[in-house]
């Protein structure tokens, strides 16, 4: 299939990582479905990218029914999907983990591993029926997969999941010709990650002001991943910021 026909579904298209990596699927000829709670921000982005290259589906992935209506949309509007994204992620405030309110773990918990779960169900069945059958999922793992912040026990804990669920997926999916891989991301300048510019909590105890990279270089590691033929797969993918303190011990 030529790229022109390839469809994809970013979540979390609206900011950061989502949207560069969208901006860099339809750069190279993607149709890119937009995927995010707030519908301004993607339509900012589709209007980056162009309106014809894009399909804006505001979802709340916290809620079953709006991904459904995700991946209906998506299959209506071009009777195919080739790579899903699972991008959209939140993280907790940095408290004690015995301080931690177990409405604050579920809503981490909801957001991080289980919508992502559903998003895979949904793309499954799509890329198991359709013809060519198959196809790609990418799933944002983090640094986090490999080793914790002080106080983020939810976040971390979800994202050494999102291994798990990769693995699993791959594993699953080669029935169907859908591959699977993960991209775990360190200190990308976005509103999430970019706070690392003005000191965060260290193992030690410290407080320091870590290096970032522009989120567009994720992007074009998206796009590297989803470029392959489905005969090959970057089953996982780090990319950080040179000088974070993650190599090494700090």
């Amino acid at each position: 299939m030529s790229v022109a026909g390839r469809i994809a579904i970013v979540t979390g298209a609206g900011t950061g990582v989502g949207r560069a990596a969208a901006v860099a699927l339809a750069g190279a000829g993607w149709r890119v479905v937009l995927s995010g709670r707030r519908p301004a921000p993607l339509e900012e982005v589709a209007a980056e990218i162009g309106n014809d290259r894009s399909l804006v589906v505001p979802t709340d992935v916290t809620d079953p029914d709006s991904i459904a209506n995700l991946f209906a949309r998506t299959r209506d509007a071009f009777g195919r999907l080739d790579l899903l994204f699972n991008n959209a992620g939140i993280g907790a405030p940095a408290v004690p983990l015995e301080d931690l309110p177990l409405e604050t773990w579920r809503q981490v918990i909801d957001t991080n591993l289980t919508a992502l779960f559903l998003c895979t169900q949904h793309a499954f069945r799509i890329m198991r029926d359709q013809d060519p059958r198959g196809g790609r999922i990418i799933n944002n793992g983090s640094i986090s997969a490999h080793a914790p912040r002080p106080n983020s026990i939810a976040y971390t804990a979800t994202k050494h999941a999102v291994t798990g669920l990769t693995k699993a997926t791959s594993l699953d999916g080669r029935a169907y010709d859908i591959a699977c891989g993960q991209i775990d991301i360190g200190n990308a300048d976005t509103p999430m990650g970019g706070k690392m510019k003005a000191g965060v909590p260290q193992a030690d105890g410290s407080l320091r002001a870590e290096a970032v990279m522009d989120p567009g270089h994720v992007g074009q590691a998206v796009l590297t991943m989803a470029s392959l033929p489905l005969e090959a797969n970057v089953q996982f993918m780090t990319i950080m910021a040179t000088k974070m303190p993650f190599v090494g011990r700090g």
